[in-house]
């Protein structure tokens, strides 16, 4: 069906058919395709959640994962204070690992 309509344009309207499709494909390529691996990302790492896993919740609470359940998470933000969020309320993973510093 595609082939048939590109037969029945003329060469001007095949010009006016690419920009279109150029356009298309620059908004998959720039803007779909990104988000969809970020969503992909977030998934796994929601999915591999640990107890002990320092997180920060998509409101910024800082706290320890203490419990798991499949939907939900149970993350100790002080001493005895426990609050129980749903996975998909973890943003991400902030560790103990400190950043390379440079030495003058």
């Amino acid at each position: 069906m595609f082939l048939t309509l590109l037969l029945q344009v003329s060469g001007e309207g095949i010009t006016q058919l690419i920009f279109p499709v150029a356009i298309a494909l620059v908004v998959y390529f720039f803007m779909i395709r990104p988000q969809q691996r970020r969503a992909s990302d977030a998934k796994k790492f929601r999915e591999s959640l640990a107890k002990g896993a320092s997180v920060v919740t998509i409101g910024g609470l800082h706290g320890k994962v203490v419990d798991l359940s499949d939907d939900a998470v149970i993350v100790e933000v002080d001493k005895g204070v426990r609050l129980k969020f749903d996975r998909s309320a973890i943003a991400r993973e902030f560790g103990t690992k400190t950043p390379a510093t440079a030495t003058s």
